[in-house]
């Protein structure tokens, strides 16, 4: 065991996992996030070993509730033949106004029209939320003098969740790791092996999850294929949404006004547009118009319909390096690559800031972690909650000090980001001067810094700016 491992298995016990297991279980060809198959693998292990009996009944279970994307039909033909069937998937309600129904929505089946009662729903308020992955049992109740057409119906719902989360412990417990024992088992929680990273990957890394733990934190992300951006995104938290390459509309991002259906900016903590590249606008601009003025203000408006959200906004790119292993457009433009749409000045000011993807190197055989880590879903629950819990602002706002900061954009996205550091490092807020500047102010400074450069190329009416973190009195007191 690593070091970091003996301190988490000591004071977390059954809220971590050996990673490395859900390599070892069997789920490769089936589509599902990480903490799903952890949650899987964690209900069938034997005293946290992986054998060849909890081997053969994660298979069972598996092939039974988890059928492959080509069996499609033949579940349809199974519910069909009125059998009940019991199924693994990631299940969603949306509402209609204005027929007054709910809608169950089961991706598997390609189907958003199903029927779910009014007591499972009320039971798993999350479906109306960010979804939740759970066994359901279905049937098939036939069109007939009732119902014009056939229609399936949940009958029982069994969700994949942790009922609640200790936070309080779990910021207690830092205490006992050091400050870079304490990022390994972070990233060895998001899945990554921690033994393979440098310090500046490993900050990369810990920037990727910023957006989870601090809302309406916006970033890009630019780095070539195949570094993991969108893996974490995909598997660390079920409060995210990731979005494939090609059109967005207003409707899916903020709010469908046809059918009066919220979109997932207020059902998610994070809303990630990946392969930006490949993503096409709208005509009208609508998107980019609307985009800016939530990035700014958390608002927006579509017809008759005004709201606020707490959800961040990340977006991930692909660029090509050189041989010396930099984006090619470092000295052009490092946004040379994105769609046109969205390279609009006023548009990328309201991003707080831009990670170095091109840092990170490709994903091989040695990147998965293979040590202890938390528990995805309980991962995932703790970042949730950690979202709205003030001190950590407060902190950052009474200690920070900046030099060359006049900017507001500068300074919220500097204090916006050095907060989620600071709520992911050190929860239990028991931090030295030098670590609250190494660790959470001097990142949050490098992550805006690179929005500015990429601002004054980009229009020369952005002033060049160089912010630097003051070291005065105050700041001197938290060094000592």
């Amino acid at each position: 065991m690593l070091q970091f491992e003996q301190i988490a298995y000591d004071y977390y016990g059954d809220v971590v996992i050996n990673k490395n297991l859900i390599h070892k279980a069997g789920f490769a060809s089936r589509t599902i996030p990480t903490y799903v198959g952890e949650w899987i693998l964690y209900n069938f292990l034997e005293d946290g070993e992986l054998t060849e009996e909890s081997r053969s009944k994660i298979s069972v279970f598996v092939n039974r509730y988890l059928p492959q994307k080509g069996q499609k039909e033949e579940v349809k033909n199974r519910l069909l033949n009125m059998e009940n069937v019991k199924l693994l998937d990631d299940y969603s309600v949306s509402v209609n106004l204005k027929t007054g129904k709910r809608a169950l929505k089961i991706p598997f089946l390609d189907m958003n029209d199903a029927f779910i009662s009014d007591d499972i729903v009320d039971k798993n308020n999350l479906l109306l939320t960010s979804g939740v992955w759970g066994v359901a049992d279905l049937f098939y109740v036939p069109p007939s003098s009732h119902y014009e057409n056939g229609q399936v119906w949940m009958r029982d719902f069994k969700p994949f969740q942790i009922g609640s989360v200790d936070v309080e412990y779990y910021k207690e417990c830092r205490s006992r790791f050091s400050t870079q024992e304490w990022i390994d088992l972070i990233i060895s929680s998001m899945g990554f092996n921690p033994t393979i990273y440098n310090e500046e990957q490993k900050n990369v890394l810990v920037t990727r999850i910023l957006p989870m733990v601090e809302p309406r934190i916006n970033l890009v992300e630019l780095a070539p294929k195949g570094t993991g951006k969108s893996f974490v995104y995909n598997n660390v938290s079920r409060y995210a949404r990731v979005i494939g390459g090609g059109k967005v509309s207003p409707a899916v991002m903020f709010h469908h006004n046809g059918n009066n259906t919220p979109g997932l900016v207020t059902r998610y903590d994070l809303v990630v547009l990946d392969e930006v590249q490949s993503i096409q606008g709208d005509s009208t601009g609508e998107l980019v118009a609307g985009l800016k003025i939530y990035l700014e203000s958390g608002r927006f408006s579509r017809g008759n319909t005004e709201a606020s959200a707490e959800s961040g906004f990340v977006m991930l790119g692909n660029v090509t390096l050189d041989e010396n292993y930099k984006p090619v457009y470092m000295e052009e433009g490092l946004f040379n690559e994105i769609p046109n749409f969205l390279q609009e000045t006023a548009f990328i000011d309201r991003l707080h800031g831009i990670i170095a993807g091109w840092l990170m190197p490709r994903i091989s055989k040695d990147t998965p972690s293979k040590s202890l880590g938390f528990k995805g879903d309980f991962f995932s629950e703790v970042l949730h909650n950690l979202r709205n819990e003030p001190q950590y602002t407060d902190y950052v706002n009474l200690n920070m000090r900046l030099q060359n900061c006049n900017d507001l954009r500068d300074r919220k996205a500097i204090v916006r980001l050095a907060t989620a550091y600071l709520k992911i490092l050190f929860p239990d807020l028991q931090v030295t001067g030098e670590e609250f500047i190494k660790y959470c102010i001097a990142p949050a400074v490098d992550l805006r810094q690179r929005v500015r450069d990429e601002l004054h190329k980009m229009d020369r009416e952005y002033a060049k700016v160089n912010i630097k973190v003051q070291i005065n009195e105050t700041t001197q007191k938290l060094l000592l």
